[in-house]
């Protein structure tokens, strides 16, 4: 009998070629002596007893009786061979963040024995559109955006980026600008994220467009959407400059209205009621918790736990952020 022709895949995660061609091959057979699989590979019985005694060190082969010539039977591939993926695939995850902390690194030492590079200059919408997705990908904590109308590089429904990284748990707040909600298809974009956790709020104007990964890097262009041509964008590292972005979005963020689910907890009707004025009043003027509980009769931690439902309601997550949507939705 001819010997079985393969091409290995599974090395990667801790069969040999003669393993994975031995296992393949009992796969094939159902079930099979170790002369029947020698003589089916055409390698030494030996030399096959001895894989096999891996395999079933592996969980992949066993007996189908006692006694050492009792056919062998394969075991399925999907735990033992599973588990070994996810360790390669975790392996890689760590390698690859790991590769990202190193290039910021090195940027970052670049950057302070030479000015010239803590900005580069991207060109291209091509080249723009890859570097918002590696940065994405590299993403560990939080992404910022500034979506304005007519997308440059990245409209919505192709940064699928962005819910990779929501769902390893990276925090996404994005502003946009009222006219983009007007593009087909942009809100249900926009609800589309919101629903995978995306944070979304809307301005009337946002000022540029800019992208922050995780208070490290950002995109911004440099021309004005006006000039036409190709876009072309800066990249920040770490600066006076990239913290003035992020106090730029923050700002903004504030200023915005609320989106999708926190859009649905406040709307446009909400009106508190005589008690959350009350609070709301001695809260913004300053008054301490303890002050306010006892003028209002109640406990420390009951103040404490309305003011957060009020921030929910107003879509905030900051007590700042709270006095400020109460003065400018005219609770008080």
């Amino acid at each position: 009998m001819d010997a079985v022709q393969f091409w290995p895949v599974l090395e990667e995660i801790g069969l040999t070629p003669g393993e994975e061609q031995l296992y393949r091959s009992l796969v094939q057979a159902s079930t099979a002596r170790v002369e029947e699989l020698a003589e089916r590979l055409g390698r030494p019985r030996a030399e096959v007893a001895a894989r096999l005694d891996t395999l079933r060190d592996k969980g992949l082969v066993l007996p189908t009786g006692p006694g050492p010539d009792a056919p062998l039977r394969p075991l399925a591939p999907d735990v033992p061979l599973g588990e070994a993926l996810l360790r390669r695939q975790s392996a890689l995850e760590a390698a690859r963040a790991a590769v990202t902390q190193l290039a910021e690194d090195y940027r970052a030492g670049m950057r302070r024995h030479d000015a010239a590079h803590l900005v580069e200059v991207v060109t291209g919408a091509r080249a723009l559109r890859e570097r918002l997705r590696d940065l994405q990908d590299g993403a560990r904590d939080e992404v910022l955006w500034f979506c304005r109308a007519n997308p440059l590089a990245m409209p919505g429904p192709e940064n699928v980026e962005e819910f990779d990284a929501l769902a390893r748990g990276v925090r996404y707040r994005a502003i946009y600008e009222r006219a983009m909600l007007l593009e087909p298809g942009a809100l249900a974009d926009v609800e589309r994220g919101v629903r995978a956790g995306e944070q979304a709020r809307v301005l009337d104007r946002l000022p540029v467009r800019l992208a922050v990964v995780d208070g490290r890097t950002a995109i911004c262009p440099l021309v004005p959407d006006r000039d036409g041509g190709e876009p072309t964008a800066a990249v920040i590292g770490r600066s006076q400059l990239l913290d003035a972005l992020v106090a730029l979005f923050e700002s903004h963020w504030l200023m915005a209205t609320p989106l999708g689910a926190s859009a649905d907890r406040d709307g446009a009707g909400y009106q508190p009621d005589d008690d959350e004025v009350r609070l709301l009043s001695l809260f913004v003027a300053g008054v301490p918790d303890k002050s306010i509980a006892s003028q209002l009769g109640v406990s420390r931690r009951t103040v404490q736990r309305r003011l957060a439902d009020l921030m929910t309601a107003a879509g905030v997550d900051t007590r700042p952020g709270l006095a400020f949507q109460a003065a400018r939705r005219g609770w008080i």
